[in-house]
């Protein structure tokens, strides 16, 4: 008898081991790939010393309210998450860059692994003579997204294109910074991608 009790014990903390451990990766929930930002590039190993973020591009989660609010400057790419600081690191401008043009439409694509009600979607760029060779700051982003999409607290499909126009004017490398914001938590999700002019 206190052998079946002791078999059950251990099963019950295992079943409580699995479900935590599943809230766990629920709670993970989606990136760019359109144009592919940093996570992804790690994530299909296309870049290499990236640490976790490999394994789960779509955790890069901070505090939403960007720009007067969310991560701190030099913690943006990462969403303030010292565990994916790598994605932080300019690592002297060799990011792999998606070709754009100033002017050209654009579909940007946010891929979700779990898909919550959405307050909008925008995206910032970095302004000409921003230094490419610090971590992103406020202070190197054009002050206001060229593309901002409302959402209106709809929950996203699990794949989601928007189209917007690539802004005019920029020359050389630059950064576009996407930002996801939750309509039902506190949080926002992150998302850098070098470009190229």
């Amino acid at each position: 008898m206190r052998n079946r009790r002791i078999g059950a014990a251990v099963v019950a903390l295992g079943v409580a081991g699995v479900s935590l451990l599943a809230t766990s990766s629920a709670s993970s929930h989606g990136y760019t790939d359109s144009p592919i930002s940093r996570q992804k590039l790690c994530a299909n190993g296309t870049v290499t010393n990236c640490g976790n973020i490999q394994w789960e591009p779509q955790s890069v989660e901070g505090p939403k309210g960007f720009p007067s609010g969310g991560p701190a400057d030099g913690r943006i790419c990462a969403g303030g998450n010292p565990q994916f600081a790598q994605l932080d690191d300019p690592r002297g401008g060799t990011w792999p860059a998606t070709r754009v043009t100033g002017g050209q439409s654009f579909t940007f694509r946010w891929q979700f692994t779990a898909r919550h009600r959405t307050t909008d979607f925008k995206y910032y760029i970095t302004r000409n003579g921003w230094n490419s060779s610090a971590p992103l700051t406020r202070a190197a982003l054009d002050p206001q997204p060229f593309l901002t999409v409302p959402y209106n607290a709809q929950q996203p499909p699990s794949t989601l294109s928007h189209q917007g126009t690539i802004p005019s004017g920029k020359t050389g490398k630059h950064l576009i910074l996407a930002v996801w914001t939750i309509a039902d938590t506190a949080n926002a999700f992150y998302a850098c991608s070098d470009v190229q002019f």
